[in-house]
């Protein structure tokens, strides 16, 4: 980094941080956002391939390595690094800003050391201390100044903790808006069989590992009821592979399957393959069986029914757990229902019977089905048309003390 940019490049110097593929490709969003109503702004941080693409400086970069949990004390030793790296840098360059995008275990220590630097601090896609974790809000509210929230409900719940927060709308909803179908690739991926359920275990080969093999038994279930379904499996990247074809070779699916996602052409077994194509299967399917996250929404902006399913471990739970967790919902569309509108089997499960039992009577239900697609549509709606990327840079800028374009 340039220690005379300020003297040919006036605009705001802004610090930046993501973790998780997800957060680079909704840094990504914000940086191109931001740039669109500043073009002088920089920024410069932690950032995978995504946010480097849309004109962030690496000095860091933890995405290659958050799908893939290579045992704790790798994790934390690069994340020890990581926070050591940018703590120089915040240090000995006039940043007019910082933003933090969610993995609040590393954000909350990152955002301490931009505080104590003097640079104020953006916390975008907050921490879900509303479900757990309450006790770390005083660490949000005094080492934060502004909180853009993703769900509606969470600005006033940050606002009586003392926290300046903004609903600035779901990334997703925008991803999802901005991303059109391929209404030839639904068709030929429905024409595989009716009905078409869909299994999506993640984009982690941990969680892969955890939540497929319950997945595929489901599925061989749905199979022995029902002889013409048929399943696409969503491989979200080419970490994951290995997850899959391990699963696969101990539990086939019966009849084939198809195959879709950025991984899915390296999947064995597959009777077709769409490589890239993970939105389409949801759109096609009659109902999808998800491993819990941010995908249930993604799911829900598509109105496809679903089944959510998480498989932690039991010990922890109920010696942990439980203790945290205060939301009778875990799974997002049912939180911000306030309701179950969707089954969940979270946070584990002892025996898939009765998740093949759901899925089997929705499938047989075309009412329960149409009754949980509007639910879904009422869930979303007011996501849409948010513009979470543009809000978020415009209040970026302002705590930078940018004017725009």
């Amino acid at each position: 980094m340039s220690t005379d940019h300020r003297q040919t490049e006036p605009g705001p110097l802004i610090f930046i941080s993501a973790a998780e593929p997800s957060a680079d490709l909704h840094g990504a969003n914000l940086i191109g956002a931001t740039l669109a109503q500043c073009p002088s702004a920089r920024f410069v941080g932690v950032a995978g391939p995504r946010m480097v693409a849309a004109g962030c400086e690496q000095i860091f970069d933890m995405t290659r390595h958050s799908a893939m949990l290579l045992g704790a004390i790798r994790v934390v030793g690069r994340g020890i690094r990581m926070l050591n790296v940018s703590d120089r840098h915040l240090r000995r360059y006039p940043f007019d800003a910082a933003v933090v995008i969610d993995s609040p275990t590393l954000h909350l220590p990152l955002a301490a050391k931009a505080h104590a630097a003097g640079v104020p601090v953006m916390y975008y896609i907050a921490p879900q201390l509303w479900a757990w974790g309450a006790y770390r809000v005083h660490k949000l509210r005094n080492r934060v100044d502004r909180v853009a929230v993703i769900l509606p409900f969470e600005e006033k719940f940050f606002r009586d903790q003392g926290v300046n927060a903004r609903f600035v709308g779901h990334p997703l909803a925008e991803h999802c808006l901005a991303s059109p179908l391929c209404e030839e690739t639904i068709r030929e991926m429905r024409s595989a069989g009716s009905p078409l359920i869909a299994l999506l275990p993640g984009s982690r080969a941990h969680v892969v590992e955890s939540i497929l093999p319950g997945q595929l038994e489901v599925a061989r279930a749905i199979s022995a009821a029902m002889p013409d379904a048929r399943f696409g499996i969503s491989v979200a990247n080419s970490t994951v592979v290995p997850a899959f074809n391990r699963a696969l070779q101990e539990q086939p699916v019966e009849r084939g399957f198809i195959a879709a996602g950025q991984g899915a052409s390296a999947v064995d077994g597959a009777r077709r393959t769409f490589p890239g194509h993970h939105a389409e299967l949801i759109r096609a399917a009659d109902l999808a069986l998800v491993a819990s996250g941010t995908s249930t929404l993604e799911i829900a902006f598509h109105r496809t029914p679903m089944i959510v399913m998480y498989n932690a471990s039991r010990l922890f739970y109920h010696l942990i757990g439980r203790w945290m967790i205060h939301t009778p919902h875990l799974s997002l569309p049912n939180i911000l229902a306030g309701r179950e509108i969707v089954p969940e089997f979270m946070p584990y499960y002892a025996s898939t019977a009765p998740i093949a039992r759901r899925a089997i009577d929705l499938l047989q239900s075309p009412e329960a089905r149409e009754s949980m697609i509007r639910d879904l549509a009422e869930v979303v709606s007011p996501l849409k048309d948010t513009l979470a990327s543009q809000r978020t840079a415009e209040w970026l800028l302002g705590m930078a003390g940018a004017s725009q374009r």
